[in-house]
This record gives structure tokens, sequence and C-alpha cells, in this order.
């Protein structure tokens, strides 16, 4: 909201208005929006909820310090959610479809959170919002991103051609040229068109097409393409939105974890949306994606706020309002900004959370049938409380899991240059 304000403003050459067209100045904006709201809101909402008795009920694991946590605030998703969403609306281009998805990403998701939170602690139902009413949601969601991102006009690439090829290259790729962009001096043209290509990480000419999946449909591929995309898509968001919601189980686990995760998405959405510097790190330049930066500084901002609260020993817990909704936002950027495939690398501690609940839940109904008594791989799933049943104290297994989600958002900036 306040960027059309001043993009107005700096029309009628106001004094100082012109700010509001920098992206670093509207992230560094959001980014410090995002971390009073967060603090300030956070400290009222917490106070809240212990007025209204809104604590929550623990299971009895086994698992030490989990008494403690008998009654903390639940629902703290809401800071996380009112910390990204107040400073995106007033910071970023609400125009821009890439925006707009992640607004409907993060509303949909939260209000779904929020549902199985509210049925949990009101209702007095442990077992919350059904899941099959949840997958239901997360694939509704991931539908909905999907057709945005495929069928949006706006929702384009930018790449380099020969000037001797400019004139053949929409037949030759079957989509529509919407963009014609000749460089004085030089042999080559920057066109801009549609195209479902993404990118995968480590390889040289790191490019992959959705549409070669159906190649055999001949010039007709790049028309129903979106048969292989919008499945992906739902995928994709579900995955990474469960295993969000799975590491959540120690204090500050996720938040931390969101937060590393944010940086290394920023990072990507910054070259990938600048032409300089995707033009110097030879990767796929998005148009307009740059503004998802200003969305992703308030994600960053608003986790580390709300790790302020949440850290050991936490004064409250996010629930599934936030947990569901922090995880697909991880996974549409990382679509949004073509690098989805790369996500088991950036969201390594989510993948492996997520597995060893799998893997868990599979061996022991595979054992039960075969032994007729079901055995385990862990000492208990997910993978954190691993650790805690080995006697590690939850604190230090926060830390360490934070150093490898640094080591892996390394290891996913680096694959920018090494190919």
């Amino acid at each position: 909201m306040l960027y059309h304000l001043f993009t107005y403003l700096n029309e009628m050459d106001f004094p100082g208005a012109g700010l509001f067209q920098y992206i670093s100045f509207r992230s560094a904006m959001a980014f410090i929006v995002s971390l009073l709201v967060s603090l300030v809101f956070g400290k009222r909402l917490i106070a809240f909820l212990h007025k209204k008795q809104v604590g929550e009920t623990v299971r009895d694991l086994g698992l030490d310090g989990q008494k403690e946590k008998e009654g903390t605030p639940t629902m703290g998703g809401i800071i996380i959610l009112g910390a990204i969403l107040i400073p995106a609306l007033l910071f970023a281009d609400l125009t821009n479809v890439y925006i707009i998805t992640m607004l409907i990403t993060t509303v949909f998701l939260g209000l779904i959170g929020f549902l199985d939170d509210y049925i949990k602690v009101f209702k007095k139902n442990k077992k919350g919002l059904s899941g099959k009413f949840k997958i239901i949601g997360q694939v509704g969601v991931g539908l909905l991103v999907g057709a945005i991102l495929f069928f949006n006009p706006n929702v384009t690439i930018k790449e380099k051609v020969e000037n001797q090829y400019v004139e053949g290259f929409s037949e030759k790729i079957g989509e529509e040229i919407k963009e014609i962009d000749p460089v004085e001096g030089e042999n080559y043209t920057w066109v801009e068109h549609h195209s479902t290509k993404t990118t995968i990480p480590f390889i040289k000419n790191n490019e992959f097409n959705y549409k070669w999946l159906i190649n055999f449909l001949g010039k007709d591929a790049s028309k129903w393409a979106w048969i292989i995309f919008i499945p992906f898509v739902i995928i994709i968001v579900t995955a990474v939105s469960n295993g969000a919601n799975m590491t959540d189980g120690l204090d500050g686990l996720a938040t931390g974890t969101s937060a590393i995760i944010g940086i290394t998405l920023l990072i990507f959405a910054y070259v990938s949306g600048n032409i300089i510097f995707s033009d110097y790190l030879n990767i796929m330049f998005i148009p307009s994606s740059g503004e998802l930066v200003i969305f992703m500084s308030a994600f960053v901002g608003a986790c580390i706020g709300f790790l302020w609260y949440n850290s050991y020993p936490a004064q409250v817990f996010m629930g599934d309002t936030g947990s569901l909704a922090i995880g697909g936002i991880i996974a549409v950027f990382a679509i949004a900004i073509r690098k989805e495939l790369l996500i088991p690398v950036i969201c390594g501690i989510f993948l492996v959370e997520n597995l060893s609940v799998m893997m868990q839940v599979a061996y022991f109904k595979y054992t039960k049938k075969k032994y007729g008594e079901g055995r385990r791989i862990f000492l208990m799933s997910p993978l954190h409380h691993h650790y805690q049943k080995k006697g590690i104290h939850e604190a230090k297994i926060v830390a360490r899991f934070w150093i490898v989600g640094i080591l892996l958002a390394v290891v996913s900036i680096v694959t920018l240059k090494l190919r």
C-alpha cells in the first residue's frame, strides 16, 4: 500500500518518494517492520492466550522436560502470519503476480492450520482437524498456486537469444513471445516468454522443462504441460508443508530452520530477479520476481522475531497455524523462483524429519506383519525425538540442527556457480 502511495508521490516529484522504487530499501523496511510487529504484537498475544488459557496439551511420550511444556500457549503462528502480511501489504507491489500468489498461500494455509489448532484448543479434540481435510486443503492450495504460475501471462522468463535465431525462436520453443529487447552493440537479444523451465542443481546447462516429459504431443506439449506441472506443485506444497509441521517439535527448531531457509531463498530471488546478476551467474532471469525479496524479508523478520519468544524455554508455540503456513510459503516461493528441485537440499532438515516418520511407520508395520511384533528404526520419530531419547538436551539438538541447516544453505548457494 505504501509502495503504491509513494509511487504516485514519486510521479508528482515528491522529495524522497523515489526511495520506494528500490527493492533493497523496501526489503530492509519489510524486515524491520516484521521484526517489530512480531516482538510487540507477540508479547500482547502471549498475554492474551494466557488469559484465555489457550495452552498446549502435552501427551506423555517419556521425553525430558516434556511436562514443563504443559500449558504453554499455542496458536502463536498468528504472530508469524501477522508479521509477514502487514509489511508485505505495506511495502510490496500488490499488483505483482508473485506477491499475490504468496499472499494467497500464506492466508489459506494459515487458515487451515488455525482451524486445526482451534479444534484442538477450544473444542478439546486432541486430534484436531482430520488429516484428510488437511491434505484436501494443501492440495487445494497447490492446485491454485500451480494454476496461477502456469496460466498467468505475467509469469515468464527472459533469456538471451542470438540475433540470427530470434525470428524463428517462438516456433522453436512452441511458446508465444511476450517481449523482444535487443541489446545495442551486441549480437544477442533478450527474449521474454512463458515457459515451464526450472533449474536442476549441480548440472551444467542446468535447465529442465516439464513439457519434455510429454514431448510425444509435439507442438501441443507446451499447451498441455500443466498436466505435469500442477500435480508436481501439489506434491511439493504438501510435502514441504508437512515437513515443517513435523519439524515443529522442539523449542525454536522449526522457526530457526525456516529463517535459515528464508535467507537462502531471498538470495536466490534477488539474483534471479536482477538481469545483471543473473547474466553474470548464467542463471535463469525471471522478470518481476525481484519483488519476492520484499516478501521473504518479511518472512525472515517474522521467524527471527517469533524466535524471541519461541527459543528455549518457549513462551509460546506456533502450532499448525504457523508450521503449515511457513512450510507452504517456502515451497511456493521455491517454485516461483524455479528452484523447486533444490528443495531436498535447502529444506534438508524438513526432508529428513519427514523421512524419519515415514521409515519408522513403514518398518514398524512391515516387522509387525512379518514377525508379529513391530520393531523400530529410531528410538522415536520424528528424528529430533530420537536424539532426545538418547539423552541429548533439546537446546543442543536445536543448535546442531541449525548448524546442519546453515551447511545445507551454503551448499545450496554454491550451486549458483558450482555445476
